[in-house]
């Protein structure tokens, strides 16, 4: 090993416990342990499958967790396949009959979308539910199908230690405003431009 090169570790070796002081002194001061209400959002692919990750870290840790799909429900994807495994750690509801160009029926979207809520309310008052995902949520308050301050009251008045999982594209100012954590996808580059249709094990 040459002179140099001993120099250079030693000042890589300094500058990383530089580093981890003060990140230790950063982490000291995180004391804080609430509910989060956190937010996926973006013409990105991910929102879902990003949302449907942390549910499963709730199964590790046994977490109870439930799912309202309002929109995908006509779908048969492959996590709810996955999470109906686990009938006592989570909780999954699909409400929806497919994106509303498919079902070209608003009043009908509407009382689906009715009906999810309902659900999602109970799941979301019952102190048994660490965590809740409402699955394109924001779809649904996009076309206006649920009144925007019914929901945001809600949210607002959930309980301390409840995490609130909201996916889908155009999230409302609003909702991003009441929010503890927004993420937005985007999009670089997709196979569907090219022609390459929707696969299992990727989109669903």
């Amino acid at each position: 090993m040459t002179e140099e090169t001993e120099h250079d570790l030693a000042r890589h070796h300094e500058k990383m416990a530089k580093k981890k002081a003060a990140r230790d002194k950063i982490m000291a001061g995180k004391t804080i342990e609430r509910g989060l209400l956190i937010v996926h959002t973006g013409k990105g692919k991910g929102k879902s499958t990003a949302a449907f990750g942390m549910v499963f870290r709730c199964i590790g840790h046994g977490f109870k967790s439930g799912v309202i799909q309002f929109i995908k429900g006509a779908w048969n994807t492959g996590e709810r396949g996955v999470l109906e495994k686990f009938p006592d750690l989570v909780t999954i509801k699909a409400m929806g009959e497919g994106f509303t160009w498919e079902t070209q029926d608003r009043a009908r979207d509407m009382a689906h979308a009715r009906a999810a809520w309902d659900e999602a309310r109970k799941m979301i008052a019952d102190p048994s539910y660490k965590m809740v995902l409402l699955d394109e949520l924001n779809i649904v308050l996009r076309y206006d199908y649920l009144p925007l301050e019914e929901v945001l009251e809600v949210l607002k008045s959930r309980p301390m230690d409840k995490h609130i999982v909201i996916t889908g594209r155009n999230a409302r100012e609003e909702v991003i405003e009441l929010a503890d954590l927004v993420t937005e996808m985007e999009q670089v580059k997709h196979p569907f431009r090219s022609g390459v249709k929707a696969q299992a094990g990727i989109e669903f």
